[in-house]
């Protein structure tokens, strides 16, 4: 399963210029099926939006959302929001679907359980919403809704769209041929679009993205966020926390089932290890047998080449997917926590971030403007 990911991903993410590179069956047989399904959900997509119903809620939403599949940084955003909400006073409410195993709940459970921030889990995110209104009432002061943008059942007061600065569109297809859910005129309903990785990216790319967003209509304010270690810990002792130094002078095999890998190699480069190689599986993969093997396989290569101690270094949605599973592997592994920041541009910083999602749409402001 995991090599016809692979395979997919790989005519997927293939430019039209490089499709006379591609192997014939893929191009014969692979890319038609590719192209067709991607119309076949461009026409679903246009039939939703013409007849679906939305609920509405009584709280503000605020829905963090994206226009390309995966390493957009929407996990990471949730959890800003919230722990800034829970710092005014303000019990938000997450809403996600928990697809494919639940690895962000779960991250966003353990990574909050120190806050007010409740947590519902349902592909029907409304009928979710309504049950944890009832239950807990005045309780709850905003409704975060986790990957949202396309999810039409509930309306929203803040649309905020991420955009991954390493990968801002891809080939610009729909899924599956591309990584697009919608084209990029979609970008004209967000109120706030964050740039994540830009501080991964030079001037002129993120320049190109911002003639991009304008050229496509959106007028919305913009800002640029990055993600920042924080601290280590290990699978066995998570609530022990070791400085990101513990790195230094040793060798790590970053292995990630993410969907920007080139982000967290570069979260760890920037931490200085003594050598770093990389493992690197499809979004939302659950590690087998065979890839346990795999990885203990190549630490102790990396052992006996370089004479040196080796860890094993994961993300934190790697770890939440399964923790068993990366403590059953026979070495050392460890796992990396980071969190978003909000890179400070032309005046604007977390504390105008937050004014911006707390005021749009009559979202009232003063009272986020008494308490900052």
């Amino acid at each position: 399963m995991e090599k016809w990911r692979r395979v997919v991903g790989g005519v997927a993410g293939t430019p039209d210029s490089g499709v006379p590179g591609l192997p014939f069956l893929h191009r014969a047989l692979l890319l038609p099926l590719l192209f067709a399904a991607s119309k076949a959900l461009r026409l679903l997509s246009h039939l939703q939006r013409r007849t679906s119903t939305s609920t509405s809620l009584p709280v503000p939403v605020v829905s963090v959302g994206n226009l390309t599949w995966g390493g957009n940084g929407k996990t990471p955003m949730v959890d800003f929001l919230a722990r800034a909400f829970h710092r005014i006073g303000v019990s938000p409410l997450i809403l996600t679907r928990g697809y494919a195993g639940g690895d962000e709940s779960r991250m966003l459970r353990r990574r909050l359980s120190d806050t007010s921030a409740k947590i519902g889990v349902g592909p029907n995110r409304a009928a979710v919403a309504t049950s944890m209104l009832r239950k807990y009432g005045a309780q709850i002061g905003v409704a975060i809704l986790d990957d949202g943008m396309q999810h039409l059942s509930l309306l929203r007061d803040v649309d905020i769209v991420m955009i991954n600065a390493l990968n801002p569109w891809g080939n610009k297809h729909l899924i599956p041929r591309g990584p697009m859910r919608e084209p990029l005129t979609a970008l004209t309903r967000a109120h706030i679009l964050l740039i994540h990785h830009a501080n991964l990216v030079s001037q002129p790319q993120l320049k190109t993205i911002l003639s991009t967003v304008h050229d496509n209509g959106a007028a919305c304010p913009v800002f640029f966020s990055k993600l920042v270690p924080s601290h280590i810990f290990q699978v066995n002792q998570p609530m022990h926390r070791l400085p990101l130094h513990v790195l230094h002078g040793i060798i790590v095999l970053c292995v990630s089932a993410i969907g920007c890998p080139d982000a967290f190699i570069h979260s760890v480069q920037e931490i200085g290890p003594l050598k770093i190689e990389r493992l690197d599986f499809s979004d939302h993969h659950s590690f087998s047998s065979h890839d346990l093997q795999l990885i203990q396989d190549t630490l102790k290569k990396l052992v006996y080449q370089h004479k040196n101690n080796a860890v094993v270094l994961v993300t934190e949605k790697d770890y939440d997917r399964d923790p068993d599973v990366l403590r059953a592997l026979d070495a050392k592994v460890w796992v990396l926590s980071s969190c978003l920041q909000i890179i400070p541009h032309e005046g604007q910083g977390d504390d105008e971030f937050m004014r911006k999602d707390w005021s749009i749409n009559s979202i009232p402001v003063a009272e986020y403007a008494l308490l900052i």
